[in-house]
């Protein structure tokens, strides 16, 4: 009797350490994705830092920064090699200071944050004048780039701006309040920026129209 009751005790310890085995490998099995997820999303490399940037770069409005910087489109392709995949990304900014300047630009690189970099660099470069009056623009424009086209009308004040995607990064980043804006045609982000860039250089600059017609700016404007 006493035998038996040692192999049951001895039994019972087997049995006990191997549910506890068990709970251990299944513990770090479900530990091991959460970590690599972890890792994937704040990132170690140029392929996790594209994670953590995309966040923190999407759309730069600090207050103490001269321009606004808006990330319109981040664009990663990949390119088969021997030994894997090579990948690279694309990145559409649009930059502005809120008081009538707006500019933006297209930048390619192996890194999203250089490849962000790159775009703001060349918006700089490409900054244009928006007319802007009481937080709208000063009239109606249809901008064309290939199969894009936007049209802008002007709003009342308290109408906001009704665009979408990058027609209202720009206005924001220009500094225009009340819009109202139609996209018609290619839905291409590319296409549709350069469409609203076109209205942009086809607006009336009211202080030149004001002194070809040998009037004053309150006159002109109203």
């Amino acid at each position: 009797m006493e035998d038996a009751e040692e192999k049951e005790v001895i039994a019972d310890d087997s049995d006990d350490g191997i549910v506890a085995e068990d709970h251990g490998e299944a513990t770090v099995e479900a530990a091991s994705p959460r970590r690599s997820f972890g890792e994937g999303r704040g990132g170690r490399d140029a392929g996790g830092r594209r994670g953590r940037d995309r966040g923190r770069d999407r759309d730069r409005d600090p207050a103490d920064k001269e321009f606004v910087e808006k990330l319109v489109k981040l664009n990663r392709t990949a390119k088969v090699v021997k030994g894997g995949r090579r990948f690279s990304f694309s990145a559409l900014t649009v930059i502005g200071d809120r008081k009538g300047n707006v500019g933006y630009g297209f930048g390619k690189a192996n890194d999203v944050s250089e490849a962000i970099r790159k775009s703001i660099d060349k918006a700089k470069r490409k900054m244009v004048k928006l007319p802007v009056k009481n937080g709208t623009i000063p009239h109606e424009v249809t901008g064309l780039f290939k199969a894009s086209r936007v049209l802008l009308k002007p709003a009342c004040s308290g109408t906001g701006i009704i665009a979408g995607g990058p027609v209202r990064a720009i206005m924001e980043a220009g500094g225009v309040t009340d819009v109202l804006s139609k996209s018609i045609g290619a839905s291409s982000q590319y296409n549709v920026v350069k469409a609203t860039f076109d209205c942009i250089s086809k607006m009336m600059d009211a202080k030149a129209i004001a002194k070809n017609r040998g009037k004053s700016l309150n006159e002109l404007w109203g």
